[in-house]
């Protein structure tokens, strides 16, 4: 690369992230931060929890964006002084040096780039995820469980705090449905992109002739309730089931019927939750699950989508986002971006921000078009 070519590529990526700061509007960043660093220091702050909570969250996700700002600028500086000094003592090794730093600062403005296109109405949100294993037996149920454990690896390497609501284990390996909690800024507008089937395709450890086998699981994301938000469900439309909680191979882990699930009539949507030991805990984190998965389905029957909603879970042929293939080659492709790897365990570890971002820039050409 010529002193030419750096310089085009630092003015490229100077201006886009220029036009990334006038959408995060940094004046208005920096003003938020001083609310909330005011609000932090407020001697009452924690007599409400849950609002302390959101207050400490967000001020730590606006100092973070502020931050991440700053230091690009800083590199951007530095890394012209990189080329500049490597250049003047025709040092290859420096120049190296400078062009892997140079790839480094363009991954970080792409990644921000990425997240001004979260612009939807929830997508600053946390959100709750659901997975559940579709066709495929055995396969399937151990599948579905290595989905769940790749978004709690995501969550974990983003900072994000996770709480797993309900987990319904399968007789033979894996799980038949898992429900739970991503908490932190635009993890509802991020996760979004990942709901629809997921098809995996390997040689299965469950056929005793060693034949490949195709499973499926369904992944659900929707984004989480607030006190804010006005959904109002009758005492009438709802089913409650009381149960007692249980582990992997039916190993009991209560010995009460804590475990709630609630069952809404009209829609027929189904939550459960087992992972506190009350019975009115459980049924109030149940509540607000139902309740979210109720507002985002009176969203998409506004926009008269409710076909799509249904339609992008059924687990099985015809209607799958993202095959997972492991016999006879290793690829995970995404089939609506074309986003592809041979790193299947990378994925499966949580190193899922490529087809993350590529969803998302994917759903936003769609908005565009219509």
């Amino acid at each position: 690369m010529t002193s030419v070519d750096v310089s085009a590529d630092l003015r490229e990526l100077k201006a886009t992230l220029a036009n990334v700061e006038a959408v995060l509007d940094l004046p208005a960043l920096r003003r938020e931060k001083d609310e909330l660093e005011a609000a932090a220091a407020d001697p009452g702050l924690w007599d409400d929890a849950e609002n302390a909570q959101k207050i400490t969250s967000r001020l730590s996700y606006v100092q973070a964006e502020l931050n991440k700002i700053a230091a690009l600028h800083e590199r951007m500086d530095d890394v012209e002084i990189m080329f500049e000094l490597a250049g003047a003592e025709d040092d290859q090794s420096a120049h190296a040096e400078a062009l892997g730093e140079l790839a480094s600062i363009r991954k970080s403005v792409d990644e921000l780039e990425v997240r001004t296109l979260l612009s939807g109405e929830y997508d600053e949100r946390s959100c709750v995820v659901s997975v559940r294993s579709g066709a495929g037996g055995a396969d399937a149920c151990a599948f579905a469980e290595q989905l769940m454990r790749m978004y709690l690896r995501w969550a974990e390497n983003n900072g994000f705090a996770t709480e797993v609501y309900d987990i319904s284990y399968a007789e033979e390996a894996g799980i038949r449905s898992a429900t739970f909690a991503v908490n932190g800024p635009y993890a509802y507008g991020t996760l979004s992109v990942e709901q629809g089937t997921h098809r995996v395709v390997r040689i299965s450890k469950y056929d005793n002739q060693g034949r490949r086998q195709t499973g499926f699981a369904a992944v659900e994301v929707v984004p989480a309730f607030e006190q804010t938000d006005e959904i109002d469900i009758p005492d009438d439309e709802i089913r409650v089931d009381v149960y007692r909680s249980s582990g992997p191979g039916g190993q009991g882990v209560n010995t009460t019927d804590s475990a709630v699930r609630l069952t809404h009539l009209p829609t027929g949507v189904v939550v459960a939750c087992q992972n506190e030991r009350s019975q009115l805990q459980n049924k109030a984190t149940a509540m607000s699950i139902l309740k979210a998965k109720l507002l985002q389905l009176k969203r998409q029957e506004e926009k008269a989508k409710v076909d799509e909603l249904r339609g992008s879970a059924t687990a099985s042929w015809g209607d799958q986002m993202r095959s997972y293939i492991q016999h006879p080659y290793q690829m995970v492709k995404d089939l609506r971006t074309g986003q592809e790897t041979s790193d299947v365990q990378g994925v499966y570890d949580g190193n899922i921000d490529p087809f993350l971002e590529a969803g998302i820039r994917w759903r936003k050409s769609g908005e565009k078009a219509a």
